[in-house]
């Protein structure tokens, strides 16, 4: 990794500073080819971005809207991490991938509705010192930036310099209400607290006026619209490339040794190349490790005649992640043991996806998928109570020793997407057309649990698939990989005959 710059800019790490000479300055912005006088095509994503933002500004007439996209975050010292911007920046401006720290899009009320603008860094021209001594913005550190211009022939958007956010922000706070998605950047937020308490406006209605648009910004997303539902779907698509590259790649992993790491770097490679990165820390979990539901250490062995629990996604540019579990046997072919609780589990999806329909409620998804986990804890003998006993959720609930965890969430831009919906507009709510929600039931039994026969316990299977609501069902989006354990094998041996 290189230095950062040495200029006496106050940027700069004083401790490495090596100033730049004058004739330096002089020669460096001489000889460069010139920018592209052609302006970029809009991104896929802009027209149904332009629509969101609509939506959004008819159910908040009259007031503000500040959504800042996030800044970069320290990883150690002078690194940061990769950026991503908030989920609610991109879903209303259209960008995605590494787009666009610092921004901020806001919403000012006119009389016929709302002008939008987005507040962005764009960049200086090559005579200015930020060209060759600014590691956050300058083209020698980060790449060509785009001008104002280019930027909203990108979004559909007018484009300001975020220096001029400040007075944009500030601009008659005493008559305008606002509306910040305050936990996107805390910069901001402090800085419109201080603004609000100047301009003698409540904090504690503002406070609450902020949580009511975070909360009406997670609801929004819902339903997806056809743009997302095609980014999904490709995400789903890519995201099986990467299980068919880790399955080609397992006799590898085996003898490589650590092969959990070796799994979760086979998918990262192909997550990076097809899409943006992995939309989440990838589970590659081998043996009873499987039986940790969230295992992100993936520093296990894999060995022949285990399972290999894999949860993965790819998010694509656009920033949309699929999230697929599949439970592999890692010789090709499950024992017997392994078999058995492999398709109840199965059966418990296929329940969960019938329950998948519009009129029903999302938790009748978890409600059909759980009832038969506990029909066949029962019938193995595992319960100390009856199936119907132990759903009782009141005094029940002993199955969740061996299933801990909920059937579905919704997916989008989140792999938990819409976390902040209300109760009844999301485990409680209808499902309708558009929605996006995964089936995930598992049985975890773990190696030291005693009250499980010794031929089940380190096996834990998880099968998850993504589906959309129709009108009369769902689809599942996620349908490239097998899930019936005939399928799975035969899909394995296929691959490895290749």
């Amino acid at each position: 990794m290189t230095e950062e710059p040495t200029d006496t800019e106050p940027l700069v790490i004083p401790n490495r500073q090596t100033p730049f000479s004058e004739p330096f300055k002089a020669f460096i912005p001489q000889g460069w080819a010139p920018y592209p006088d052609e302006l970029p095509a809009e991104l896929p994503a802009a027209a149904s971005a332009a629509l969101r933002r609509r939506a959004l500004a008819e159910a908040f007439a009259g007031e503000r809207l500040v959504i800042p996209a996030g800044g970069l975050k320290p990883r150690a010292n002078d690194t940061d991490y990769r950026f991503r911007p908030h989920s609610a920046f991109a879903w209303l401006t259209g960008l995605g991938s590494d787009r666009e720290p610092d921004a901020v899009l806001v919403l000012e009320p006119t009389d016929t509705g709302h002008e939008a603008t987005l507040y962005f860094k764009p960049r200086a021209p090559r005579t200015d010192p930020e060209f060759y001594a600014d590691a956050r913005y300058g083209e020698m550190w980060v790449g060509t930036r785009e001008s104002l211009a280019e930027m909203s022939a990108l979004t559909g958007i007018s484009c300001a310099p975020i220096s001029e956010f400040s007075g944009a922000l500030a601009k008659n706070l005493s008559a305008v209400k606002v509306r910040l998605l305050r936990e996107a950047d805390e910069t901001i937020t402090a800085t419109l607290g201080s603004l609000r308490a100047e301009a003698s406006v409540d904090a504690e209605a503002a406070e609450i006026a902020d949580g009511e648009f975070h909360v009406a910004l997670s609801e929004a997303r819902l339903a997806k619209d056809p743009f997302e539902l095609g980014e999904l779907r490709q995400a789903c698509a890519d995201t099986a490339v990467g299980f068919e590259a880790v399955v080609a790649d397992l006799p590898e992993a085996i003898r490589r040794g650590r092969g959990e790491r070796w799994v979760e770097g086979v998918f990262g490679l192909h997550a990076r190349h097809h899409g943006n990165a992995v939309g989440y820390d990838t589970i590659a979990a081998s043996g009873d490790h499987a039986n940790t539901l969230h295992w992100i250490r993936n520093d296990g062995e894999i060995r022949p005649g285990d399972l290999l629990l894999m949860d993965a996604g790819v998010e694509v540019e656009s920033l949309y992640t699929a999230d697929i579990t599949r439970t592999l046997p890692v010789s090709g072919t499950f024992s017997p043991a392994q078999r058995k609780v492999y398709e109840a589990v199965l059966k418990a999806e296929a329940a969960g996806m019938a329950a998948a329909r519009p009129g029903n409620k999302f938790s009748d998804v978890h409600a059909a998928a759980v009832r038969v986990i506990a029909q066949h804890l029962e019938a193995w003998g595992l319960l100390p109570v009856t199936a119907e006993e132990s759903l009782d959720p009141t005094t029940g609930g002993h199955h969740r020793r061996w299933m801990v965890h909920g059937t579905s969430h919704h997916l989008g831009l989140d792999v938990h997407d819409c976390a902040q919906a209300r109760q009844e507009n999301y485990r409680d709510a209808e499902l309708r057309p558009g929605m996006v929600i995964t089936v995930e039931p598992g049985l975890y039994f773990k190696s030291t649990d005693l009250l499980v026969p010794e031929e089940l316990r380190g096996i834990g299977v998880r099968i998850e698939d993504d589906i959309v609501i129709t009108e009369d069902g769902c689809e599942i989006l996620s349908d490239h990989l097998p899930r019936d354990p005939d399928a799975v094998e035969a899909w394995m041996a296929s691959i490895w005959a290749r």
